[in-house]
């Protein structure tokens, strides 16, 4: 081999083994850039410090548990816990915003849906808006539910005390002084009819008003034939008068009937029975004196009883006057009464803080008795279209009722809501709610304490740009 050939060889070689160096150092430069990037890359996700999910004043540096096993919220550089802005939480219909989709798309007029990113929905975020990536939101147990729109209805059972119907009572008194000849009536619970003769009864006045009375008739008969009108209609008057001084002192029309017929004066009048009922208590004996403020009998008619009950305030908005009751006594079983709700007090017991109501029910065959007690249900009115929500939707903190409404994936809107009845776990709201929107029925205290830090946070922020 010729020196031309050997250095020929040499030189290829030396350029083979420099091409090799090149390329090796030039992809270790390549592997050094990339893995840089990662580096930085991984730098920019590492999150500043991690929160603990009940209590945000808690921090720690690392990744951690709180005592109940739940993972601490990490907190990255931008201070926030959304997903990235750049990327729309969903897309909107142009037309009707309440239609949404994941993904860009576009709607029958082939208009593009508009994209909602996770720092704008196209309005002004609301003071303690919480924004929420959707993996923590998983990891906390976040659940919502729709507000609805429903017609609500409720039994109240309660405990009731049977009475006397008050419009039914009768108290009897004498219309003048005398004194009692004789009680046909004398023993409390007696049954009495109307016009039941209850005792005789002996006045100086009710005599001498008979007297007048017969001759006052007298003098009719003796006048009737006047040639002279104002003779003969005077006459008439006379006889009027005392027939109806005598009405007015309750002496019954069959003894005035008699006494205008034998023209004889009776010393002893009757009392009778104005009603049907039962004979409650008599206050007078025979031969005893009374005068008008005495109370010969207490009439009552059970034909109808009133039955009493308490009511809790938070029940009150329930019933209306008309509705139906139902109750059951031990003295009757298998037996119930109909009645209805007829009357509501407009006052409340100090001690028990309770309503009473009274409810009217028919006693034909004087079952119900006074002073019974008695298991009640009153079957109050249905309340229709009415905004309903899960109560477990709402966060009470003593000075205002509060929901958290999810207005976009991971957003989260505080409403102040005002409340109404509730039942079988839902609650109406007045105002605040729309039927038709998501509102969070769970891990609603985490998503709170955070949309308060970002309320106090918005509010030193006003107050520095003042």
């Amino acid at each position: 081999m010729n020196n031309k050939t050997i250095l020929l060889v040499i030189l290829v070689g030396l350029t083979a083994i420099g091409s090799a160096a090149g390329g090796y150092w030039f992809a270790n430069q390549s592997n050094d850039s990339a893995h840089n990037k990662t580096i930085s890359a991984d730098k920019e996700k590492q999150p500043l410090f991690y929160r603990n999910p009940m209590n945000p004043e808690i921090t720690s540096p690392v990744a951690t548990k709180d005592s109940m096993g739940m993972d601490y919220i990490p907190v990255y550089a931008d201070n926030d816990i959304e997903v990235e802005e750049k990327q729309p939480l969903f897309y909107r219909n142009p037309m009707n915003p309440e239609i949404t989709s994941p993904v860009a798309t576009q709607d029958s007029m082939g208009m593009d849906y508009i994209p909602v990113y996770a720092d704008n929905n196209s309005d002004s975020a609301p003071a303690g808006t919480v924004r929420i990536d959707p993996e923590t939101v998983q990891s906390i147990g976040v659940r919502t539910a729709l507000a609805e729109q429903r017609s609500m209805s409720r039994s109240i059972q309660t405990i009731g005390r049977v009475d006397y119907d008050e419009k039914k009572l009768i108290e009897l008194h004498p219309k003048t002084d005398g004194w009692i000849e004789e009680l046909y009536i004398d023993t409390t619970g007696a049954p009495v009819k109307k016009n039941t003769m209850l005792l005789s009864f002996y006045s100086p006045q009710l005599v001498s008003t008979q007297q007048e009375y017969v001759l006052a008739l007298k003098n009719f008969e003796t006048l009737k034939e006047s040639k002279f009108d104002d003779v003969r209609s005077g006459a008439e008057d006379l006889v009027e008068t005392t027939v109806e001084r005598l009405r007015l002192l309750d002496v019954p029309e069959h003894q005035i009937a008699n006494l205008t017929k034998t023209r004889e004066v009776k010393k002893n009048l009757h009392i009778h029975s104005p009603a049907n009922g039962i004979v409650t208590s008599i206050g007078a004996r025979q031969g005893q004196y009374v005068t008008p403020q005495t109370k010969l009998y207490m009439i009552a008619d059970l034909s109808k009883v009133w039955v009493y009950v308490d009511v809790y305030e938070d029940e009150i908005p329930w019933i209306t006057i008309g509705d139906k009751a139902t109750i059951k006594v031990k003295a009757l079983p298998g037996q119930c009464f109909e009645g209805v709700l007829s009357y509501i007090y407009p006052y409340a017991d100090s001690q028990t803080r309770t309503i009473k109501v009274r409810m009217v029910f028919d006693n034909p065959d004087l079952l119900l008795k006074p002073d019974m007690f008695a298991n009640v249900m009153i079957e109050a009115s249905e309340l229709p279209d009415l905004t309903v929500v899960p109560s477990e939707a709402i966060i009470r903190s003593g000075t205002r009722e509060q929901i958290f409404v999810q207005r976009a994936p991971g957003k989260f809107e505080p409403r102040n809501v005002t409340l109404g009845v509730t039942n079988e776990g839902w609650t109406e709201i007045k105002s605040g709610i729309e039927p038709g929107e998501n509102v969070v029925i769970s891990a609603q205290f985490l998503i709170d304490s955070e949309s308060k830090l970002r309320e106090a946070a918005s509010k030193m922020q006003e107050a520095d740009n003042d």
